[in-house]
């Protein structure tokens, strides 16, 4: 066995004790640019103070990211850019594509025969199966190989230290490790049996998750074809509803047709004869001796014979009037004469 601190951090030469504790060397190098500046590589501007850098994110980091105008106006030039190189790019790929397409191509050969290569040169020369060859030789100076590289051999470290074990002073692995073997094959088999069972049951879910997707896809096919019907009877019944209503329309037309055509023929049979009876019991056609004795004689003969009966009635008035006047006069005298010969008797 050997006993050192962990991971060799101390050294010791080969052939002797350690002389004291490692320390880590390595020699100095710059870190700044170089004196010129590389055409070639990008420049990336690097930042002394972590506070400056624009990649790094300030303040909570749960808010909303609210960035600055400038930002805003840098990411949409980049933006910008890389959307005007795309365009760059798609155009030389789309232009090289045009070129090769416009280049000639060779015909595919017609049926029997097939293509050669030929010589297509101003001057043809012979093509010959037999190889022209030429022999040479040189002499060389001897030359040793270079030897195998050693393999490399850390130096040794640590103090070497031995001890004696005998054989009762460890424990039986076979013996000792029984439990633990028992108690790691019966978790693997158990891990393995609900691995087993668990791939059954995902193989079970998927058959039913497959099962339940094509009687659904089946549900929807049918539902389909259900709307697909009910959309067909329901336009053949909205088509029958228009055609119904479309046929009692032009019966109500013909029926209306024919009731004021046989109003119209009951209207207009015998209209003359009604209209000229109508228009002569109007006065409008008449004789003109007939018109002349009802407008002129007819008035004159009423008037006549009013003015007559007036008279007439005027002098029965006076007759009755007088008839009157003289029995007044009459019953007055008698009313005299009694009371005169009243006195006379007494």
């Amino acid at each position: 066995m050997e006993e050192g601190a962990p991971g060799a951090a101390n050294t010791a030469p080969a052939g002797g004790a350690p002389k004291g504790a490692y320390t880590f060397q390595q020699k100095p190098k710059g870190v700044g640019r170089g004196i010129y500046r590389d055409p070639a590589a990008t420049q990336v501007p690097r930042s002394m103070n972590i506070h400056h850098d624009k990649r790094v994110i300030k303040g909570n980091t749960y808010a909303a990211q609210v960035l600055p105008l400038s930002a805003q106006m840098e990411l949409q030039m980049a933006e910008k850019e890389a959307e005007r190189q795309k365009r760059r790019i798609a155009a030389e790929q789309k232009r090289k594509k045009n070129e090769e397409q416009k280049r000639s191509l060779t015909p595919e050969p017609v049926e029997g025969r097939r293509h050669i290569d030929i010589q297509t040169d101003q001057y043809l020369e012979e093509l010959t199966d037999n190889i022209e060859e030429a022999t040479a030789e040189t002499q060389t100076d001897p030359m040793l190989d270079r030897p195998p590289t050693p393999k490399f051999v850390p130096s040794k470290s640590g103090r070497d230290v031995e001890c004696q074990i005998e054989a009762s002073d460890l424990f039986d692995f076979d013996f000792e490790v029984q439990p633990i073997l028992e108690v790691m094959v019966g978790k693997t088999l158990e891990q393995a049996m609900l691995e087993v069972m668990q791939e059954q049951e995902i193989d079970s879910m998927r058959q039913h998750q497959l099962e339940f997707e094509q009687r659904r896809k089946e549900e929807a096919v049918e539902t389909q074809r259900l709307e697909a019907a009910e959309c067909r009877k329901y336009e053949e019944k909205e088509r029958r509803k228009r055609q119904e209503q479309e046929r009692l329309r032009r019966e109500r037309v013909t029926q209306e047709k024919l009731a004021a055509r046989i109003f119209a023929k009951s209207f207009l049979h015998n209209l003359e004869n009604r209209v000229f009876g109508k228009l002569q019991d109007e006065g409008w056609f008449y004789d003109s001796a007939e018109r002349e004795v009802e407008m002129v004689f007819m008035p004159w003969l009423n008037d006549a014979v009013e003015a007559n009966l007036d008279r007439i009635r005027k002098n029965r008035e006076l007759a009755d009037e007088l008839i009157r006047l003289s029995l007044e006069k009459a019953r007055v005298n008698s009313s005299d004469s009694s009371i005169v010969e009243e006195p006379k008797s007494g």
